[in-house]
């Protein structure tokens, strides 16, 4: 996807995500897909993913790092408000903090907190966290 000078590659083989500056992109957004026609993922196996016993769409997994501009901290509420936009049509989330060494006390605590207390159908699960992320998290998690 190229958006407004970002560019964003996903590849569903290392669930990996990218973010970079394109100079050439110009305004607007554009989107590229590439599906490989061999592959061994099944329909099942998407829905089993993202969905209940219900086959609704209840869960959802974000990338913490495409949170970050740059060598941006995650440390503001602000930025947990982003993050946070629009989970609470979910059931599960799963916050995945691969390439996050560490955030701020009130990044964890909008997230974790705030957010967990306003909205308690939605169960928050972080994936991948550094050692420094696991105590924020906890420290926001205690503070009630």
């Amino acid at each position: 996807m190229i958006a407004n000078g970002f560019f964003c590659r996903v590849s569903r083989s290392g669930e990996s995500w990218v973010l970079e500056d394109e100079a050439d992109s110009g305004f607007g957004t554009g989107i590229r897909m590439t599906i490989n026609p061999f592959t061994n993922v099944t329909l099942k196996d998407v829905f089993d993913r993202f969905s209940g016993e219900d086959y609704q769409f209840n869960r959802t997994h974000f990338p913490v790092e495409l949170a970050k501009f740059g060598d941006e901290n995650l440390i503001s509420r602000s930025q947990a408000k982003r993050v946070v936009s629009r989970f609470e049509r979910f059931d599960e989330v799963f916050l995945d903090f691969k390439g996050v060494e560490s955030i701020g006390q009130a990044f964890a605590d909008e997230i974790f907190r705030v957010f967990a207390n306003q909205h308690p159908d939605t169960q928050i699960h972080p994936i991948n966290t550094s050692p420094q992320v696991k105590n924020m998290i906890s420290r926001a998690r205690k503070a009630d």
